[in-house]
Parts: C-alpha cells; structure tokens; sequence
C-alpha cells in the first residue's frame, strides 16, 4: 500500500509507528466505545513469540463483540484471573461466563467469586456450541497474524495484537462512529475523524 504511493518502508518502521502511536489510537477511540453485553464466551488461543509458544487470553460476548484480550507467557489460573480483572476494568461486569473444559479457567471464576471479585450471581457455563462464538473470532485474528514474519519479542506482540484487535472493533461496529458524518464512511475515514475529534 505504501509502495503505490512510492514510499519504501521497512516493516520495523512500521512496527516503530504502531508501538508509538497505538497507545493514542486506542485513547481517542475509546471515547467512543459501545457497551459489550453481560454474558461472555472465554477462551485462549495461541501464538509464537520469539520461537515460544504463548497463549492469547480473548472474550466476546454473546453478539460476538470483543470483550478484551491478554497476551501471557502461561496458561494457568493466575492469567485467567489476570485477563478476567483487566477486562472488568475495561468494561462491565459479565453475569454469564461460558468457559471451555479447561479446569483452570473454571478455577479462576470460581476463586474470583469465593473473593468477592466476582458475583456469586454469575452463571458459568461450559459449551462448546456456544464457544464456537469465540473460536470464530480467534481465527479472524490469527488470520491477521499469520503473513506477519514473526514476533520476536513479548511486548511487540502485545501492542501489535491490540492494534489488530481496535481495528477489528472498529470493524464491527462497536464504537459509536455516527457523530463522524455518513453511515458509509470508509475505514479511513472514520480514523481520520476519530483522531480528529
């Protein structure tokens, strides 16, 4: 895309401008942000890092609406605690969680209500036909991440996914994009009047 404009660029530069200016983006847009819904479908997925294997904590809720993600060395219950208190900071509460069979996800829900980090109230389920909501949107995201040459490092992997995943926010329609003029804006239109706003 930049060679059509004859510009010649090397993917680190890229990589420079997402790691500089990603934090921004996400503070404009999230003045904006839709509420997610209540009842969540968690599960972790995988990648490599540095030749590693690393697990990528996600949750969307029932309309498939991403939640939140958290990139962990681990797969284990404090990262499953870890990804649930960051996504409840970011958003509301969830009343159901409906987990896979893995038994540390399910031992974090459950320390997290005996804590009061939780409501006792929340429903936890385990169903893979309503996880296929989830699997689903993995894959849109490792779609993404697969023609890339490869993260070498943790933090570079952390900040590049969370430009994948605004992007796909904003492609599903959960910012409130209305106040930036057509219904049919293009998306490079709506970043210009997100980072204009």
């Amino acid at each position: 895309m930049m060679a059509d404009r004859g510009i010649a660029l090397t993917h680190t530069t890229i990589l420079r401008w997402v790691q500089c200016y990603l934090p921004e983006f996400e503070k404009r847009w999230s003045r904006y942000a839709r509420p997610v819904g209540g009842s969540w479908r968690m599960d972790e997925t995988y990648t490599k890092v540095g030749g590693r294997w690393v697990y990528l904590y996600r949750a969307v809720d029932k309309v498939g609406g991403t939640v939140d993600f958290f990139l962990s060395r681990n797969r284990d219950v404090n990262a499953a605690k870890t990804f649930l208190r960051s996504a409840m900071k970011n958003t509301r509460k969830p009343t159901k969680i409906t987990l896979d069979a893995y038994a540390a996800s399910h031992r974090a829900v459950r320390e997290m209500k005996e804590t009061g980090e939780l409501s006792k109230r929340v429903r936890v389920r385990s169903s893979q036909y309503l996880n296929n909501l989830i699997e689903q949107d993995h894959r849109r995201v490792k779609h993404l991440i697969r023609p890339m040459l490869g993260f070498k490092r943790f933090d570079n992997a952390a900040i590049t996914i969370s430009g994948i995943e605004l992007a796909e926010k904003i492609k599903k329609g959960q910012f409130k994009t209305g106040k930036f003029g057509s219904g049919r804006a293009s998306m490079s239109e709506l970043w210009s009047a997100a980072l204009a706003a």
